[in-house]
């Protein structure tokens, strides 16, 4: 039986209201947690007294590695992803790693993921079946993001893209356009949310064809609808089929 434990939580889009009761009370638990410095720094006040552990971008295997030895010690320990821990957060990576540290149980806390956030700010752009993209080439090749994103828009998905912009490049989003125009008309609605649950929240809608030359940072998450999205009183809504009035 394992006696040591590390708590893989995802502690939502950033507002203290939307972090689940159980990655809170679990937080609260612990006596170490580790993370990116940007989710650290979005912890309600009241966790600022634990031992915070943080590592810069890209050096993520050595944060969960930090995690890991930390509950070597017997602490117990929480390891932080903003969203959802298993969706482009740190899950897999901790349980690749997790085979070094035999002694530790890992325990995943799901959080609230910004598709999910983000579209109850928009209104329902993904109430119907849809997919998840992430635009990001730093860990998967332009190539298959290219082949996915043409698959999605053929299946006739509602789409949310992850990671529309960086400081690296700019013209993801563009790109990502350009290729989906090749299968979607040009006026399917879409919509993005900046800042998700926290301060410069920023919401817009626009079509397709206006989207592709839209300005959006990292903090942004994107969402094109599908052949039946339409907008009603400025809300973004792919209808689920019902017929109404009968």
């Amino acid at each position: 039986m394992k006696d040591k434990n590390i708590y893989v939580c995802g502690i939502g889009p950033g507002a203290e209201e939307q972090m689940t009761i159980e990655v809170r009370k679990t937080l609260e638990e612990c006596d170490t947690i580790v993370g990116y410095t940007v989710y650290l720094d979005l912890l309600p006040e009241e966790l600022k007294s634990k031992e915070f552990l943080t590592t810069p971008m890209r050096k993520e295997e050595d944060r969960c590695r930090m995690a890991f030895e930390e509950a070597m010690k017997g602490k117990k320990v929480a390891l932080i992803s903003s969203g959802d821990a298993g969706i482009y957060g740190m899950a897999s990576l901790m349980f690749e790693i997790g085979k070094d540290y035999p002694e530790v149980n890992i325990n995943i806390l799901s959080g609230v993921t910004a598709a999910s956030s983000g579209a109850a700010v928009l209104g329902a752009p993904i109430n119907h079946d849809f997919c998840v993209i992430s635009l990001s080439d730093l860990l998967t090749p332009s190539e298959k993001i290219e082949k996915r994103l043409r698959a999605a828009a053929m299946g006739d998905f509602a789409i949310v893209l992850y990671n529309p912009s960086s400081h690296r490049r700019k013209d993801y989003l563009k790109k990502a356009c350009e290729i989906l125009l090749e299968e979607l008309k040009p006026d399917t609605v879409c919509g993005y949310v900046q800042n998700i649950g926290r301060m410069g929240l920023n919401v817009k809608t626009m079509t397709l064809g206006e989207l592709k030359d839209e300005e959006v940072d990292m903090f942004t998450t994107v969402f094109i609808g599908n052949s039946s999205t339409k907008l009603v009183d400025g809300k973004m809504i792919s209808p689920r089929g019902y017929i109404i009035g009968r």
